[in-house]
């Protein structure tokens, strides 16, 4: 699949502050293709991997030990794994930017899903709702957007009552607790 090649290309032709510039993935997000060929499950295992094991960590991250030493143990430790995988970890060894994985996975996770119409969804309730009132609110959200959702209902007693929406970067806080605290701020600011 193409899209761990593009990913690499665009890791090894940008500058230092390429993560952090918004404007640098509002410009180069659009080419991006995820195609279905890509082995997302091996990217997804690698960086939880590094992520739930404090030692990997530890040797990806710490400038104490080498590139060399990094790709050595990098391909030691994936060389069965998807090449376009295994040469995408790789440059990010090359150009010391292992750190920015998770990030880089964030953001590869939030272009998936886009590339394939798809949107996180969380309902937030102070207490659990009905499945067939979580359904509802979900199969609305799906007419309303026309993407299909995946759907996650948490229970938030601090909320006190009402809901909080979050659909993909989007918050709709209906809450009690929302109200009283803007309550509490228009009687602040009216003192």
């Amino acid at each position: 699949g193409g899209g761990w090649t593009l990913a690499a290309k665009i890791i090894s032709g940008a500058s230092s502050s390429w993560l952090y510039d918004s404007s640098w993935w509002t410009e180069r997000s659009a080419p991006i293709d995820p195609s279905p060929d890509l082995s997302e499950e091996e990217a997804i295992a690698v960086t939880d991997a590094i992520a739930a094991d404090h030692d990997l960590q530890v040797f990806f991250f710490s400038p104490y030990f080498s590139s060399a030493e990094k790709r050595d143990g990098l391909r030691r430790t994936i060389s069965g794994a998807d090449p376009e995988l295994v040469n995408f970890l790789d440059l990010l060894v090359e150009k010391q930017r292992m750190p920015a994985l998770f990030q880089i996975r964030k953001r590869f996770d939030e272009l998936w899903d886009e590339a394939h119409e798809r949107l996180e969804v969380t309902l937030t309730s102070a207490v659990e709702l009905d499945p067939a009132v979580v359904a509802s609110v979900g199969a609305e959200i799906e007419r309303k957007t026309g993407k299909t959702i995946e759907l996650t209902s948490e229970v938030d007693e601090s909320i006190i009552g009402g809901l909080v929406l979050r659909v993909g970067n989007r918050v709709l806080d209906a809450s009690i607790h929302n109200r009283l605290e803007r309550l509490r701020r228009e009687v602040a600011r009216a003192a």
